[in-house]
Order: structure tokens, then sequence, then C-alpha cells
């Protein structure tokens, strides 16, 4: 069980998530290209070193590849930068078809990861805890 600031977190895994399979390999890249802002708040959540939570790098869910993917908690969490200008209408039917399984989504900007990332780590264990405390 995972423990934020002294309060239980609830395992919410989803499975059988989609996976348009033909999407891996432009994933893969991504990965391998990575921007910078996705490197940065990387190297403050791999190898479980945020609260000993496992974090995916762009994940194939469906038809949409996330920016990172906590399957523990059907947690997506999306950086969004200058690619998501004027694309507003897009981001709202990919999170409402994500959260059409039950999964959740947090955004954050690429400047907060880039200037502000303990800011941005504080919000995110907040949204965690906020959305996924276990009540007993």
């Amino acid at each position: 069980m995972t423990i934020i600031n002294d309060i239980k977190i609830k395992d919410r895994y989803v499975h059988n998530l989609p996976e348009n399979r033909e999407l891996l390999g432009y994933a893969r890249k991504n990965r391998k290209a990575g921007n910078l802002a996705e490197i940065a708040f990387w190297k403050q959540v791999h190898g479980k070193m945020f609260h000993g939570l496992d974090f995916d790098r762009q994940k194939v869910i469906g038809n949409y590849i996330v920016d990172f993917f906590v399957k523990r908690l059907g947690l997506v969490i999306e950086i969004d930068g200058g690619s998501h200008n004027d694309k507003e209408n897009y981001d709202t039917q990919r999170d409402k078809y994500l959260e059409g399984f039950g999964l959740k989504v947090f955004h954050t900007t690429d400047y907060d990861v880039l200037q502000h990332v303990s800011i941005v780590l504080a919000d995110l264990r907040k949204y965690i805890v906020d959305n996924y405390e276990h009540e007993d």
C-alpha cells in the first residue's frame, strides 16, 4: 500500500485497457527522444522514487499516447506544452475517453515542470491524496 504524508492511498488498477499496437513504435521513439520537461519530470519519479509508485512513460491507451501512467492508481499525467496550444477540444476529448475507463488525468505545464518541479510534485502529491485516499 502506498502512504503519502501518513495517508493511506487506495490502489485503483484499471485492467484490460485497449492499446493501438500501431502506436507502440511511435511511443518508443517518443520515449527515446523525450522532451526536456518530460525528462526533467522523469528524473524525479523514475525507479519508484516518488512514494514508491511505478511510472510508465509514453504509454499507449487506445488511440492515444499519454505522457506518464501510474498503473497502480489508474492515473495519467500529462505535461502540456506548446503542442497543446489551440487543441483544447482534442485534449478534452482525450481526457473524456481516458476517464471513461475510470482513469484520472492530472495536467501540468512544461513551463511549471522546468521552472518549479518541486511545486508540480507537491501538486501531484496533493492530487493523489485528494483522489485516492483510502477510507478505512
